[in-house]
């Protein structure tokens, strides 16, 4: 299925917090697709596995951290440099399906964006990597460690499903 206007609204909030202001881009491409339905529907499924990989995450990040002291600190003020540097930007494991359905879209869409891969899958990371993993977490609501992670406008919109 192609889409002939694509809608991206984002709310940005500056930084010395005096208020929101709302961006809305609208572009025609026709080479932008619909995401796989069944990337998809495994995407939103993921959500039922949340707080294991919630925990599995924390438990991941804390046990590397032992080996050798991550500087959390840091890593949080690069995230937050990463999302206001790039209009569009995602976070990806090399080896997911979801990170590949995303950047193939994303890839179909026209915009630019710049990936940041963190490792090949979640059991391969190292103790930055798994660290940046449960902050990127912290960038939505839901707390969801699964990535893509994807940012639009300095925000968090979510993973593959929500693209």
């Amino acid at each position: 299925m192609k889409l002939s206007i694509v809608l991206v609204t984002c709310q940005i909030i500056s930084t010395a917090g005096f208020g929101r202001n709302t961006m809305t881009m609208t572009t025609s491409a026709t080479d932008f697709r619909s995401p796989n339905p069944v990337i998809k529907t495994a995407a939103k499924g993921m959500s039922i596995l949340r707080p294991i990989f919630k925990a599995e995450a924390e438990l991941q990040a804390n046990a590397l951290d032992i080996f050798r002291k991550i500087d959390r600190a840091g890593l949080a003020e690069n995230i937050l440099e990463n999302k206001t540097k790039d209009e569009v930007l995602i976070y990806t494991y090399g080896l997911s399906p979801f990170s590949k359905e995303a950047l193939e879209m994303l890839d179909a869409s026209g915009y630019e964006y710049r990936n940041i891969e963190l490792g090949a899958e979640w059991f391969l990371l190292g103790g930055e990597a798994s660290a940046t993993r449960v902050l990127l977490s912290r960038e939505l609501q839901v707390r969801s460690t699964s990535l893509p992670k994807i940012f639009i406008g300095g925000e968090c919109i979510g993973g593959c499903a929500e693209l």
